[in-house]
């Protein structure tokens, strides 16, 4: 049998426990960050995904993220009744739907970022810049699929 002691070693040393803990301390930041913009982290996501040059579809939204569509129409619809976005036929196809940012998106997007950013200076602040950078490349090659360049 092992002792108390060993037994909080080992669960120090378990990664689902400390990612688990790590993501509610982040998400607790970032919800704090994000609170005076009336929107959470997965909206910030999608305003995020929807920020490029050209409208984006829908569709194309959800693959970008990898989320369903149900899911994605939800959040959309959500971000519409904020003002935050926009959604109308494609002139080229009419079955398709183009979302882009409005004005008052645009402006949150740019606060929301900068207090989201914060917030994880915030969270990374008793890690050196290059442990920082180091979880950050340790992350995403845990998480994004072989040559996506993500």
């Amino acid at each position: 049998m092992s002792s108390t002691g060993e037994q909080h070693l080992d669960l120090r040393r378990n990664l689902i426990y400390l990612l688990k803990h790590a993501h509610f301390r982040i998400a607790e930041l970032t919800t704090e960050a994000l609170e005076p913009f009336g929107i959470d982290a997965r909206e910030l996501g999608v305003l995020l995904a929807l920020a490029g040059r050209e409208p984006k579809s829908q569709q194309q939204a959800a693959q970008h993220l990898g989320i369903d569509r149900t899911t994605m129409v939800a959040k959309l619809d959500g971000l519409e009744a904020k003002g935050l976005v926009s959604r109308h036929p494609d002139a080229n196809d009419r079955r398709r739907n183009v979302v882009e940012l409005t004005d008052t998106g645009r402006e949150t997007l740019r606060k929301a970022t900068i207090a989201s950013t914060q917030a994880e200076q915030d969270f990374l602040a008793s890690l050196t810049p290059q442990a920082a950078e180091s979880l950050r490349r340790s992350l995403r090659s845990l998480v994004a699929p072989p040559d996506t360049g993500d």
